[in-house]
């Protein structure tokens, strides 16, 4: 297929936004259950949630420009009996104003204990981190599915289509929370690269299940079958268009097998191994501007990796039209 531009930033942005607020809300969770020391502030939540929220609006926004008429865009909630991305669409401003309100409770100091589970109290912030949790979780859900459902693109349509998307969204939050951490309290680093190493060691196993995969795929329809006559000698000499369509240009990437190549390696470089050296240092001797390039690495990279998940998505029809008179 032809990525485009607008949902891979939409797609990693507000991932990375989802993630980013599950790892704050988790610090919160082990505090309130006495795992670890409460030593975080309602500040760090109601940053981290500023911060997640930005990151969801920035990828609403890269969202417009994948739209022809973006005065209907409200249209495209008409449908969510049926449609995974009529979901997604409900859903993404749902997880907005639920992250606003889990920030706003911290930074307006409203965190009234509404019940207590023996010595464990429930506060007003945690009962709408819990809801924002479902929300988030629905959304990446929503999100891979999009592309998992699609029946006719082999290399999509997987259950590790939506586990990736989830893992990758949370590691990349992960990691911007320990970068935010090592910049307001430092002691909250090593609990955050720890989530994150773990995160990223999962994220590889299936990113790299789906890389295998995908290898391994063979096409259903050939050009035999498309015109229903059974002869191995059978070559296709034109792609049946005098110029270009619609299916030449949003079909296929029309990049080289090298070039594709280049952008695998890149992104297991950027979003996986240099991350990971990292954030292992980080356990040890936390550093703002190092943890900076940890998280630059993994953005840059999560674009490429989002790229090529795109471009390997091989619709039957470039069967069809892949020579030119």
């Amino acid at each position: 297929m032809q990525p485009a531009f607008s949902v891979i930033f939409l797609t990693t942005l507000i991932g990375m936004g989802q993630g980013l607020f599950l790892a704050i809300y988790t610090r919160q969770v082990y505090s309130v259950l006495n795992v670890v020391e409460a030593s975080s502030t309602g500040e760090f939540y109601s940053l981290g949630s500023a911060l997640a929220l930005c990151l969801l609006i920035l990828g609403l926004i890269a969202s417009i420009f994948h739209l022809g008429r973006p005065e209907r865009a409200w249209r495209a909630a008409s449908m969510w009996r049926t449609s995974w991305l009529s979901r997604e669409v409900i859903v993404l401003p749902t997880v907005m104003g639920l992250v606003f309100l889990y920030g706003l409770v911290h930074f307006m100091g409203w965190n009234v204990v509404l019940m207590t589970f023996g010595s464990i109290p429930i506060d007003l912030s945690m009962i709408i981190g819990a809801l924002t949790t479902l929300a988030v979780f629905s959304l990446y859900i929503a999100t891979g599915m999009i592309y998992a459902c699609l029946k006719f693109l082999q290399e999509w349509h997987s259950p590790l289509t939506v586990i990736n998307y989830l893992l990758l969204g949370s590691v990349s939050g992960f990691t911007l929370a320990t970068l935010l951490a090592s910049y307001q309290q430092p002691e909250l680093v090593s609990f955050f690269s720890g989530w994150s190493i773990v995160l990223l060691v999962l994220a590889f196993i299936f990113r790299g299940a789906s890389l295998i995969r995908n290898k391994r795929l063979r096409p259903k329809s050939t050009v035999q079958t498309a015109i229903g006559v059974r002869h191995n000698q059978i070559k296709q000499k034109s792609m049946g268009f005098m110029g270009g369509a619609m299916n030449t240009r949003d079909f296929f990437h029309g990049k080289t097998k090298f070039f594709l190549k280049s952008i695998k390696l890149l992104f297991i470089i950027m979003v996986f191994i240099v991350p990971m050296a990292i954030l292992i240092l980080a356990l040890f001797k936390p550093s703002f501007m190092v943890l900076v390039v940890a998280c630059a690495s993994m953005f840059i990279g999560l674009l490429a990796e989002r790229w090529y998940f795109f471009a390997e998505g091989n619709h039957p029809q470039n069967i069809y039209y892949q020579a030119i008179a």
